[in-house]
């Protein structure tokens, strides 16, 4: 029996979309939750998000949670579609609360802040994942039956 909802397209090139977008993420993730990578950990980032961003505390939460959990999921490609789309979501906001000015990330430190292009890839990649599914090599696969299909 197959489960529409986490069937996939049998495509290696989803595969390597979930795999990049899941190693771009995680560092993100891990400096929010952890403070790896020269983050400040879950209660710093709480802090900022709540105090000086002023956003209400369930939503820097859940930005922490999404951040390092979704890259984990995806790299297995368990709830592939979830958790894209949760991405997105953080994603979108990032952009909508964040960055109104530029579009190219700073890379001379003549901007006032970052631009916008890497959450758009993010979404794009992310979408891309809600539409198609996870690809090959991954447990939604094995889960709707698919894994015997997904090995052709």
């Amino acid at each position: 029996m197959e489960f529409p909802r986490i069937a996939t397209n049998k495509d290696y090139a989803l595969f390597f979309i979930r795999l990049i977008l899941a190693i771009v993420i995680f560092p993100h993730g891990a400096q929010k939750l952890l403070g790896w990578f020269g983050g400040y950990g879950f209660s710093g980032t709480m802090s900022y998000f709540t105090q000086t961003r002023e956003m209400p505390w369930l939503v820097g939460f859940l930005v922490i949670l999404i951040e390092f959990f979704v890259p984990l999921a995806l790299l297995t490609g368990l709830a592939t579609r979830f958790c894209s789309a949760a991405l997105a979501c953080v994603m979108a906001g990032i952009i909508f609360t964040t960055f109104s000015n530029y579009f190219f990330m700073d890379w001379f430190g003549k901007q006032k802040t970052e631009g916008y292009e890497f959450f758009l890839l993010a979404i794009g990649m992310s979408v891309a994942l809600v539409l198609a599914g996870p690809g090959r090599l991954s447990l939604d696969a094995r889960l709707s039956g698919q894994q015997n299909a997904a090995t052709r």
